[in-house]
């Protein structure tokens, strides 16, 4: 019997809860393929409907990775995925521009998203050291990051374990699940 992605999610919930999320014991980092896309959506999709770790309101389709995976590859900047032994991805972390102005094209922002089930098990860690060094590899010289400041301090805790530096606060950019939040702006320089 195959479950609906929501069935899925409330299992992966149920068994974290209880300790009984499946472990893996080796983790492999590699660049995302066409084929990761539908399970990157799921996960990006579930923190659109359950967090504020995103200010996306509106869930995305295939479609949207799909062209999000071309121009990243375009572009030639890391999009990665970590994956257990059985090929299951357990997050996806990338880069894209910080801003579109041709002056800021050696800057990016970075994104990493992980399975719930997936969350606490340093596999976060592990995206973040790649994604770093593939992004030096590609003549990145600065990367932001732009994190919600409600809900996201396991997010903070990991970029300043990087040597990311606070560079401000934006209180009330965004609106979501009824409420006003704000952004914590970090930095690395590569």
């Amino acid at each position: 019997m195959a479950l609906d992605s929501e069935s899925r999610w409330r299992l992966v919930r149920l068994m974290k809860a209880k300790g009984t999320a499946p472990a893996s014991t080796e983790i492999v980092i590699r660049p995302v393929a066409v084929g990761d896309l539908w399970q990157v959506l799921e996960i990006y999709n579930y923190y659109i409907k359950n967090s504020v770790v995103t200010f996306d309101l509106e869930t995305m389709s295939l479609d949207d990775w799909r062209e999000k995976f071309e121009w990243i590859q375009g572009l030639k900047l890391p999009f990665i995925v970590a994956t257990s032994e059985s090929g299951q991805i357990l997050g996806f972390a990338y880069v894209a521009p910080w801003r579109q102005k041709a002056a800021y094209r050696r800057t990016v922002e970075d994104s990493i998203y992980l399975r719930p089930a997936a969350t606490g098990k340093r596999i976060g860690t592990k995206l973040l050291a790649e994604l770093i060094e593939q992004s030096k590899a590609s003549g990145v010289k600065e990367i932001v990051a732009v994190i919600s400041d409600k809900g996201a301090e396991s997010s903070i805790s990991l970029h300043e374990s990087f040597g990311f530096k606070h560079q401000g606060h934006l209180g009330k950019v965004g609106f979501k699940f009824g409420r006003w939040l704000g952004t914590v702006l970090m930095q690395k320089s590569l």
